[in-house]
């Protein structure tokens, strides 16, 4: 049971994503057809390639199996975006970040 809902939650969040197996199977550095094959059941992932897979999918582990609920509440998207900044742009946004949250 947990097997099925396993790999269609890979296939509904790599779709949601908007990427095509063999090219997450690539980018997470596997062969082309590994990411297809879990997502049909003939395989599952090691633990250490599960956390790519999430990190990959920018979900935690916990909202990866949260099959009931949509991932994240945008905070991944923030991080791709933050990811992005060089270390001036970080230190200015972190700045401003202080000033609109004061304790």
């Amino acid at each position: 049971m947990y097997e099925e809902q396993f790999s269609k939650r890979l296939a509904e969040l790599r779709t949601k994503k908007g990427v095509s197996a063999r090219d997450m199977s690539l980018s997470i550095g596997q062969n082309p057809g590994y990411i297809r094959a879990i997502e049909c059941g003939t395989t599952f992932p090691t633990m250490a390639s599960f956390f790519y897979i999430c990190e990959y999918l920018n979900v935690t582990p916990q909202e990866f199996f949260s099959f009931d609920e949509e991932p994240s509440n945008g905070i991944n998207s923030l991080f791709d975006q933050l990811r992005q900044l060089d270390k001036e742009q970080i230190r200015t946004l972190t700045a401003f970040i202080k000033t609109i949250v004061k304790k």
